[in-house]
């Protein structure tokens, strides 16, 4: 695993000028980037003014793209000291960041049931793909410690969003999905060991195949909504280590 960096060394990478074709979601996407590698430590001050002009643009985008963050609670704004990287989630935070997945997740699957004909080939589309992250992500085994593997970790874990999103998109109601965007951006939060790697990816595709199936009506008769809180159950057990043997 990369050394962590203390204070604006960690942002030297971010290299040349930004692009001046979307030009704040391109500053955002840099930083968002970067505060996921894992080289910025809990605590580091996140200077605008000198991201700025490491990325070749105005204090600008660079504070507008802050702001997006703060919502997804990577960063945390202090009166009159600026940005910092906030700590990870502790496991409190994390388990109750997934209750309030579960609500919604089961929700939707619910709502959505029964599958339409659009519903089961976005599913079938989005599963593949995430597939296709999965064998990407394996061929990293063990820490994440290079550009190209943290890539293939966050695309994972946009993949694994977009498996997801597509029953929100059809669930038939526009304040739960108008809820999950809210919560997906607290989501990121659980992308700060993206730096760790994804041990789970093959067990979160077997789950994604089971409610796939239950909405295709292909499975062992579960239920969309069934197969749903079964896979958050089981990745809030993983993240928080419920099913490791005892030391």
């Amino acid at each position: 695993m990369s050394a962590q960096l203390h204070g604006t060394d960690a942002f030297a990478e971010l290299g040349s000028a930004a692009p001046r074709v979307g030009l704040r979601d391109h500053v955002y996407d840099r930083i968002l980037k970067l505060l996921l590698g894992g080289t910025v430590e809990p605590g580091t001050r996140l200077g605008i003014d000198t991201l700025a002009r490491q990325l070749g643009v105005s204090p600008t985008p660079v504070r507008e793209a802050f702001v997006e963050l703060e919502r997804t609670g990577l960063v945390t704004r202090e009166a009159l000291k600026g940005y910092r990287m906030a700590p990870p989630l502790s496991p409190r935070q994390y388990g109750e960041l997934l209750e309030a997945r579960t609500m919604l997740e089961t929700t939707a699957a619910r709502l959505a049931t029964p599958a339409t004909p659009a519903l089961l080939a976005q599913l079938r589309e989005a599963h593949e793909a995430h597939r296709v992250s999965v064998d990407r992500i394996l061929e990293y085994p063990g820490e994440v410690s290079d550009e190209v593997a943290v890539e293939a970790a966050a695309d994972f874990y946009a993949k694994d969003t977009g498996f997801h999103r597509v029953i929100f998109e059809h669930c038939g109601n526009r304040y739960v999905s108008s809820m999950s965007d809210s919560l997906g951006a607290q989501l990121h939060r659980m992308r700060q060991v993206v730096h760790s790697g994804v041990p789970d990816a093959r067990e979160a595709l077997a789950e994604h195949e089971i409610i796939l199936a239950a909405f295709a009506g292909t499975g062992s008769g579960i239920t969309p909504e069934a197969a749903m809180a079964h896979h958050v159950e089981q990745v809030r057990r993983r993240a928080l280590g419920l099913d490791a043997a005892p030391s």
